[in-house]
């Protein structure tokens, strides 16, 4: 049960992480002013906020690590 829990998780965290990436690099993100319930609503926006978090996190992490390098 404790490890099926902390998998969704984590495949949570990875989607919402994937949808900050996905904002940052065409700036398109999910239609949330479609959502009627405004608690929902609210939920949602900080689970996004929660994976840019987590985006911006990572991108220090790997800036700092000598196995990735910056290409442009």
């Amino acid at each position: 049960m404790l490890g099926t829990l902390v998998h969704l998780s984590f495949d949570a965290l990875v989607i919402s992480a994937f949808l900050a990436g996905v904002r940052r690099t065409t700036g398109l993100s999910p239609a949330l002013s479609q959502v009627p319930n405004k608690d929902i609503r609210q939920l949602l926006r900080s689970y996004l906020e929660f994976g840019e978090y987590i985006f911006d996190f990572a991108v220090v992490i790997f800036g700092r690590s000598s196995s990735f390098e910056r290409r442009r």
